[in-house]
């Protein structure tokens, strides 16, 4: 059943505010209800999803694989198992043209979404649209998101830093910020140069731009104080959560292949009862 708009423009302003209060927001990213209800229930105060984790978990490779149609129902069960802000990886879209763009957000808007994450690589050829074809995606999905009354938190990824090796260091910070400045013009409300790792370009990129920046946690980026002193807004782990859990059971997996690792199995101080009690508090609160 889609979301009510009554609910979705408080979430979408909440998600904003989280972005301007001065306190890097660290995002864990997840990919099914209970990971969700997981981080509810120690205290974030949003949830973001990440497409590479929605996809591996589903059996497909990242890179917009997995089938549009599953998409909403996976993020309607997210969006239902929190009382949060979730914002959603929605790679580039799903969509070549700006028609079947409106129409894919607006089925992703009925889910109860409060942001997305929008990129501009072209996953048919994996090469960067200009910036003015990404403006013009961005304001589609704004002008999509305003018609159904929905302050939409839209965090414009630049996949600069990835996708351009062709360039110097030095261009790829002023294309960086090129973007940026082009994609504020056009809507977002935050900018995700993803693969940006030094503090000086972070800088830059932040005064120049100014919009909540987003960073991706990798080998090489500053630490938490660091990034919250330097103006950073946001941290998100993309597939890293996915990867350290999957860390955790092939270690496991392989002790278990020779016959050791039974008593770290006995000992986990995650219960079948607590995780029960995560799903027990989301049918209760149906019933409200």
């Amino acid at each position: 059943m889609p979301a009510t708009n009554t609910i979705q423009p408080n979430k979408g302003s909440t998600l904003k505010q989280l972005h301007h209060n001065g306190k890097l927001l660290v995002l864990p990213n997840i990919w099914d209800p209970l990971g969700a209800k997981l981080l509810e229930s120690i205290g974030y105060p949003a949830i973001a999803t990440a497409s590479a984790s929605i996809a591996f978990s589903h059996g497909y490779p990242d890179g917009e694989k997995i089938p549009f149609n599953d998409l909403p129902a996976i993020l309607q069960k997210i969006v239902n198992a929190v009382t949060v802000p979730v914002t959603a990886d929605i790679e580039s879209g799903y969509a070549k043209d700006n028609r079947t763009l409106s129409e894919n957000m607006k089925r992703l808007l009925d889910t109860g979404i409060a942001g997305i994450n929008i990129e501009d690589t072209q996953h048919d050829n994996h090469s960067l649209r200009t910036a003015e074809s990404q403006s013009e995606r961005i304001d589609c999905i704004r002008q999509t998101a305003s018609a159904m009354g929905i302050p939409l938190f839209i965090n414009a990824r630049t996949d600069v830093y990835l996708n351009t090796n062709h360039l110097s260091a030095e261009e790829k910070l002023a294309e960086t910020i090129r973007r940026g400045k082009a994609y504020k013009d056009a809507g977002a409300d935050g900018f995700y140069p993803i693969f940006l790792k030094a503090k000086a370009d972070m800088e830059a990129v932040i005064q120049a731009v100014a919009l909540p920046v987003n960073i991706l946690l990798l080998p090489g980026i500053p630490d938490a104080e660091t990034l919250q002193q330097t103006g950073v807004a946001r941290l998100s782990l993309g597939p890293g959560f996915l990867k350290t859990a999957i860390s955790a059971m092939k270690n496991t997996a392989e002790k278990l292949l020779h016959y050791e690792g039974m008593e770290e199995v006995k000992e986990n101080p995650v219960t079948t009862a607590y995780v029960n009690s995560l799903t027990v508090r989301e049918m209760l609160r149906d019933k409200l």
